[in-house]
């Protein structure tokens, strides 16, 4: 059976320490979204989710894209990214007006966004993302669409991405090097959150942990919105970097261990099992490591030992942010680890002991077209990329005239933004 007619394409880059990734996926005209074609690479120019080499980080978007538009059989010419370091930071703005008790009209609406739009004070720091989460009638959440109902007092909470400018603008020059214009820079936990979590955990309460290469977000989602935001500069790279250290052998060769035979849960058998340290592929003859057999194996309990003490330390990393954010619910309150790092074996369960809380792994939706190498944790941002600039939600600065936007938009884009909110909100 062939594809439906595609009304709209969406192209997304998610730039990570570890891997560039890029995926494009289309509207259908029946409303389903399939992704066309995805790439990715090795990372380059990029360390913690910041860019350290410009043509670097540069060539690698651009091949990424370029992967991904050979196996999607077209091309594109913008793109929505994501960001994962440059100093994110979230924050709620809650906004009232008074009503009077009459019926809500129109104006009342605009006026309460153009109030919350003129209260964000992001303090010299770049606005990502200002988007109203629901509204209040005399204190009572919960309210999708407020005209026509009445009120004494008009609320909003809007939810308030803010980052650091010059890393994010670092971001942006990159991939317009790369002949790509920039749609919209996205933060990695928007992303995430979008593909991993149903509206029910959005609304309960949940934690979402994106383990990515060298930088670990820890968010929280409640009440239908991301209510805190904590980075912590490490990754699943550094535990590979402890592989490395301990049995003094190549980073690729310890990535290899941690993928293959790496594992959070130690086993009975662990001490018995005796792991390669050298691939089959590899094609001059590599330095024993330490602590290896004649054969340059090592015990799978030793690699096991590694891993699990690293993990130690990051668990404990994440309990003090969850605790710093007020994640202390209910024991219903449960964790989602999205993420390259979120596909070592077992970490689930570890991460469940050291939290006390359920755990769940996060992966992209079940899409049509989307590979199955792409259905794991680790591009679940990625696909929540594209998902975002299909939904295309309403940010607050694009309402009133006095709107000055944080990137540059094409002129038809702007428009069908405004349409957009006029639309949905008025």
């Amino acid at each position: 059976m062939g594809l439906p007619r595609i009304t709209r394409v969406f192209g997304a880059v998610n730039i990570g320490s570890f891997r560039i990734s890029a995926m494009i996926m289309g509207l259908s005209e029946t409303g389903e979204m399939i992704v066309l074609g995805s790439g990715h690479r090795a990372s380059q120019g990029i360390k913690r989710g910041y860019v350290t080499d410009m043509a670097a980080a540069t060539y690698a978007i651009r091949d990424a894209v370029e992967r991904a538009e050979k196996n999607a059989g077209t091309s594109v010419s913008s793109v929505w990214i994501g960001c994962a370091g440059a100093g994110l930071a979230s924050q709620v703005a809650k906004v009232e007006i008074d009503i009077g008790g009459r019926r809500i009209e129109e104006e009342d609406i605009e006026l309460l966004l153009v109030t919350a739009r003129d209260s964000i004070e992001p303090d010299g720091r770049m606005v990502l993302h200002a988007q109203p989460a629901h509204y209040t009638l005399d204190g009572a959440h919960g309210v999708a669409n407020p005209k026509g109902l009445h009120a004494e007092q008009l609320g909003v909470d809007v939810h308030v991405m803010l980052a650091d400018g010059a890393p994010v603008r670092n971001l942006i020059e990159a991939v317009q090097n790369a002949h790509l214009d920039v749609e919209a820079v996205v933060a990695a936990p928007i992303a995430a959150g979008y593909s991993c979590l149903t509206h029910e955990e959005r609304e309960l309460g949940t934690a979402l942990i994106e383990i990515g290469g060298e930088v670990t977000n820890v968010s929280l989602y409640a009440g239908g919105m991301l209510l805190g935001l904590a980075a912590i500069p490490y990754g699943s790279a550094d535990i590979t970097d402890a592989i490395a250290s301990s049995f003094g052998i190549r980073r690729f060769q310890a990535e290899r261990l941690k993928c293959v035979a790496g594992s959070a849960i130690a086993s009975p058998t662990d001490h018995r099992e005796m792991v390669p340290v050298n691939g089959p592929d590899d094609g001059s003859v590599q330095p024993a490591a330490r602590g290896a057999d004649d054969r340059n194996r090592i015990p799978r309990a030793e690699l096991v030992s590694v891993v699990t003490e690293q993990l130690a330390k990051l668990t404990g990393e994440i309990a003090r942010s969850l605790k710093a954010m007020g994640f202390s619910g209910s024991s219903g309150s449960q964790v989602v680890l999205t993420g390259g790092g979120a596909e070592l074996a077992g970490i689930a369960e570890f991460t469940q002991s050291a939290l006390g809380r359920p755990v769940r792994i996060g992966k992209p939706p079940a899409l049509r077209g989307l590979p199955e190498a792409h259905s794991t944790a680790g591009f679940a941002t990625l696909a929540g990329l594209c998902l975002y600039a299909a939904d295309d939600p309403v940010d607050i600065r694009s309402v009133g005239p006095s709107y000055q936007p944080t990137m540059r938009y094409s002129g038809l884009g702007l428009v069908n933004r405004v349409v957009r909110a006029v639309r949905e909100y008025f």
